[in-house]
């Protein structure tokens, strides 16, 4: 979406307005149509209406153009103008494809009549209602109740919903399950952050997770580039859109094969790409648990537990080892990586000989699975506080059983997208 609008901003006043066709006057404005596309298809399946202008010397954007219309008082007018202009130069209107419309908030503000007459132009120009997606600002709205009821009557019109920008400003899921969208486009900006640091990454995965899990299919919109189309296919979105993929402008079948064939072509390069990596991991994890089942052995034949360590420390990632005994009570302290052992500030976790693991995760997987290496879930470790994965296995001699535990960073690992089964 090219602009962000404020409900707040927007206050119906009796005043009267300039003439539309004045405000207009000397103005070149055209619809644009951006594609949509679905990785899961490798087709386009929409397209979204943008607004392009010029005064016929130079372009004027859509944000200049609104912030004109709001001096005037005219944003609901123009809002209104836009959305019948799009739906009428529409000519994709025979093809299964969903046109995504921008809805100004301060349309909200009557939506009976603003949603009638949208339904009108959609009986004049052959369009059924059910192929248009109106795209809401979630966050733009102070009165929750007026934008529900607004979605509600959208809804019974046979209007689908979209929620725009979702993940910035006063995002929240309250609201979000309240509207309960068809669609909700992730903002540009998480996927930006995710291209650069790994635990944005984790936390734009895990966003999109919990959308679809919610009854929302997730579209990831501003893809630029190859980085970002791979960390979009990587999270499992349901659509994407962007410049990568095409560029807003008319609806030509020839352009759309070019784009389609052009994904597909990505989608399975990422596929081999995704197979290689598969098998590095899997050869880590291989090499990963032969090096603990051998400083289990280490151990059962008496070596001291820093020796029986060592071949262990040497793969990446593993940071310390410890041992706990059947009640899930720590065995003398850590034992650090040759790189790790002096930590560079205080911290009196570190000390943690006596300290009682019984309640973790990792300890009762080992109790439950004991011919097993068992893999926990990322979780913050109290050492230094970073996301941290702990192995574990029992040892049993006679009638005792200990639990040999090693803790893994796996940001450290295959720029983290290394994902560790429940059991080695």
């Amino acid at each position: 979406m090219n602009r962000v609008i404020d409900f707040s901003r927007y206050q119906t006043e009796p005043t009267e307005p300039v003439d539309q066709r004045d405000f207009l006057d000397g103005l070149n404005v055209r619809s644009a149509y951006q594609p949509i596309f679905s990785p899961t298809h490798q087709k386009l399946v929409g397209f979204e209406a943008l607004v392009r202008v010029d005064d016929g010397t130079r372009p004027i954007s859509p944000v200049a153009l609104f912030e004109r219309a709001q001096t005037t008082r005219q944003t609901v007018q123009l809002d209104s103008f836009l959305l019948h202009r799009h739906v009428d130069n529409f000519t994709g209107r025979e093809k299964p494809v969903w046109l995504f419309l921008n809805i100004n908030p301060e349309t909200c503000t009557h939506p009976m009549s603003s949603l009638d007459r949208l339904v009108d132009q959609c009986n004049e120009c052959g369009i059924s209602p059910e192929k248009l997606v109106l795209e809401l600002v979630e966050t733009a709205s102070d009165n929750t109740d007026a934008l529900i009821q607004f979605v509600n009557m959208a809804k019974d019109r046979g209007f689908r919903i979209a929620i725009d920008d979702f993940g910035t400003g006063d995002s929240n899921f309250e609201r979000l399950w309240r509207i309960d969208p068809t669609i909700v486009k992730i903002d540009r900006s998480l996927l930006v952050n995710a291209e650069h640091h790994h635990r944005a990454r984790q936390l734009l995965e895990s966003l999109v997770r919990m959308i679809r899990e919610s009854g929302s299919l997730v579209l990831l919109e501003g893809i630029e580039n190859d980085a970002q189309a791979r960390i979009a296919l990587d999270t499992e979105a349901d659509l994407l859109q962007g410049f990568l993929f095409g560029k807003p402008g008319i609806v030509d079948d020839t352009v759309i094969a070019t784009q389609e064939a052009g994904l597909s072509a990505m989608i399975d390069q990422t596929r081999r790409n995704l197979l290689q990596e598969s098998s590095d991991h899997s050869s880590f994890l291989r090499l990963l648990r032969f090096e603990i089942l051998e400083a289990c052995h280490r151990l059962a034949r008496g070596e001291t537990f820093a020796n029986a360590c060592n071949a262990v420390f040497e793969m990446g990632g593993v940071k310390r080892c410890f041992m706990l005994d059947a009640n899930g009570i720590q065995q003398g302290n850590l034992a650090f990586a040759g790189r790790d052992r002096a930590p560079q500030r205080f911290n009196p976790l570190y000390r943690s000989a006596g300290a009682c693991w019984s309640h973790r995760e990792y300890f009762l997987n080992a109790l439950e699975r004991p011919q097993s290496i068992n893999c926990s879930r990322p979780y913050v470790g109290l050492p230094d506080a970073t996301r941290t994965v702990t192995l574990t296995t029992c040892l049993t001699s006679g009638s005792s059983r200990q639990v040999f535990c090693v803790d893994i960073h796996p940001d450290e690992l295959f720029g983290g997208q290394l994902c560790f089964p429940a059991t080695l």
